[in-house]
């Protein structure tokens, strides 16, 4: 599995103020949005193109263009949507496919609630949206969820991790499945609650509110 912490002073600005407790839910909402679009800049390197040919004012010119079949953009409910206009904006030709899941405070597992998928995502790349991957039960049994439809690789994009997510993500599969996670930082761990620390509180609540 590979990971990666970008490592860019815009990143950690627009981080920082995600961080602060006196952040509104709009100053939230928007600053998300445009730390997404920064993280899926890194996050959509290796996305598959193909080589076409486009006639300029002057003269013919070699460029690429997306491959099919289009990106799967799929965020995780509820938190998960505060990402998917920043990603979308940077891949408007990507389909979207949405998964319901959340987290049972007492065992701190992953439960599916809802699922709109394609059945066959046979060859496709798959970007998952989660806010926080902090004890990495739901993003693990996410990423299974997309393997076993035949999605080609998977990267998940989020805000902050927590190093004891990351572990149960990478025991979760195979050392040469294709994944890859791209976030803004990795934090120092979690506490008794399964809260990353220092964080930034519950991101659901900090986007949409406690309702």
């Amino acid at each position: 599995m590979e990971i990666l912490a970008v490592d860019h002073p815009l990143v950690a600005h627009k981080l920082t103020t995600l961080r602060d407790l006196s952040t509104d839910s709009p100053t939230f909402r928007r600053l998300a949005d445009e730390l997404v679009t920064l993280l899926a800049y890194e996050a959509t390197r290796d996305v598959r193109v193909t080589s076409v040919t486009v006639e300029t004012p002057v003269r013919p010119a070699e460029g690429v263009r997306l491959s099919r079949p289009a990106p799967l953009v799929v965020p995780i409910l509820r938190a998960g949507l505060g990402m998917l206009d920043g990603m979308t904006r940077l891949l408007p030709t990507a389909e979207v496919g949405f998964l319901g899941m959340v987290r049972n405070e007492g065992t701190l597992q992953a439960e599916t609630y809802a699922t709109r998928l394609p059945e066959d995502l046979s060859g496709r790349q798959c970007y998952v949206l989660d806010p926080m991957l902090a004890t990495g039960g739901t993003l693990a049994a996410a990423i299974g969820l997309l393997f076993d439809r035949g999605a080609r690789d998977v990267t998940a994009i989020t805000l902050l991790a927590a190093p004891e997510g990351l572990a149960v993500v990478e025991r979760a599969f195979p050392p040469t499945a294709p994944i890859k996670v791209v976030t803004a930082a990795i934090d120092e761990r979690l506490d008794e609650n399964g809260y990353i620390v220092p964080g930034l509180g519950d991101a659901g609540d900090r986007l949409y509110g406690t309702t």
